[in-house]
């Protein structure tokens, strides 16, 4: 049986030689679990047969230098009263040089994005994502930078400024002494504060980075969950984040003044759902916890629904559709 996580993509839109518009479809599906019922891999193992099942990317990782073990188990959990999922995985995965060489023997299928992050133990996660960026490049079409896994001690502090700009800068100096031509796209955090955001625009703006992913999963935010397994530590993904990643899209949408590239993540189980997050101002969207709860056969549902739902709006397509409730 296959364990660990893995993140499967489509993308919407297409428009030759843009990262964000490769497959006219309709939408990202990201899977990042691991539980007996869900047999996904985050070591990049089965990314070529979930490409024969439709998906046109696949995301692995998140990716570390170094291999490690991750969290003691149990580390997953349902809460199937609220449809939501709490996580503490933190990071377990071959390491880069293992996924690296399995990458390199068994050639992608499809368009493949490799999430970065730092280890546990390291004593300097910027180098550790230095070190990642230059030593997968050459096997992915995309990097994720993961600053807001809640389950590393000290990842989220990325997203303060001077931290944020010496990341970002020291990317930018790799990719230019490397001639790397992948695009960047940072993941964030949902429990950012909001004063941040305008600060965050403008360094993804300022060092060319392609896109931000809004949002991770939560480590806040229980109040209103009723199942027992409410307050295991870990991330919370699923229904109880859906309007709070869409109403974090809109304020950096808007604060963008419409012009930065959102991936939309967060309570993603429907065409309904996926249609909120695309007029709050995502390009393309992506879910998780909403197959764990639906399976495989909610990708089909989600493009069916969501092609009636433009339809009956009387929009052309998702290009039209993005950020017009923003």
């Amino acid at each position: 049986m296959l364990s660990s996580s893995f993140q499967i993509c489509i993308l919407a839109q297409s428009t030759q030689y843009s990262f964000m518009r490769q497959i006219a479809l309709i939408f990202i599906l990201i899977v990042t679990l691991q539980s007996c019922s869900s047999e996904f891999d985050k070591n990049a193992e089965v990314y070529n047969q979930l490409f024969k099942l439709g998906f046109g990317f696949v995301e692995v990782g998140t990716i570390t230098p170094k291999r490690q073990l991750g969290n003691p188990k149990p580390r997953i959990f349902r809460l199937e009263k609220d449809q939501a999922l709490i996580n503490r995985l933190g990071f377990n995965n071959h390491g880069s040089e293992i996924v690296a060489q399995r990458i390199s023997e068994n050639k992608p299928e499809g368009f493949l994005g490799i999430n970065i992050g730092p280890n546990r133990d390291t004593k300097d996660k910027f180098d550790d994502f230095y070190f990642c960026l230059f030593k997968l490049y050459s096997y992915s079409d995309y990097i994720t930078i993961n600053i807001s896994s809640p389950n590393t001690a000290g990842l989220r502090d990325f997203h303060e400024k001077n931290s944020m700009i010496k990341l970002l800068e020291g990317l930018n100096k790799i990719k230019k002494l490397k001639n790397i031509n992948k695009p960047l796209v940072v993941k964030l955090s949902p429990d950012i504060d909001e004063k941040n955001i305008s600060n965050i625009i403008e360094i993804v703006n300022k060092y060319k980075i392609d896109g931000i992913i809004i949002s991770n999963t939560t480590d806040k935010n229980r109040q209103k969950l009723i199942d027992k397994k409410k307050d295991e530590i870990g991330g919370l993904s699923g229904q109880p984040i859906k309007n709070i990643s869409t109403n974090l899209i809109k304020k950096f949408y808007k604060a963008a003044n419409k012009k930065i590239t959102i991936i939309g993540v967060g309570g993603v189980d429907s065409g309904q759902s996926a249609f909120e997050k695309i007029t709050a101002g995502a390009k393309v969207v992506q879910l998780y916890t909403g197959m764990v709860y639906k399976g495989p056969g909610v990708v089909k549902e989600i493009k069916k629904e969501l092609i009636s739902i433009l339809k009956n709006n009387k929009i052309k397509n998702i290009a039209q559709a993005t950020g017009i409730n923003t």
